[in-house]
């Protein structure tokens, strides 16, 4: 199991409605809206990293009102 969390710009006024739908995909498992340069962040889990990023480019970056999305794959250290 792979997860990450991705961050996300919204466009003015499309935030709620961004994470209506953002809590509506099965892989995410946790969003919420926050202060600061991106607008939401939205926990990911996926069977693999390729399957992360079909969820973030197939799935959160078409959502409308979404302008940009960063991904942070969660590493193991220990």
């Amino acid at each position: 199991m792979a997860s990450a969390y991705v961050l996300i710009e919204a466009a003015a006024g499309t935030i709620l409605s961004i994470l209506k739908t953002l809590r509506q995909i099965p892989e995410v498992k946790e969003a919420q809206a926050v202060t600061g340069t991106y607008d939401l962040i939205a926990r990911v889990e996926a069977e693999d990293i390729n399957a992360l990023g079909r969820v973030s480019y197939a799935k959160i970056q078409m959502i409308d009102g979404v302008l940009r999305t960063i991904t942070c794959n969660v590493i193991e250290l220990e």
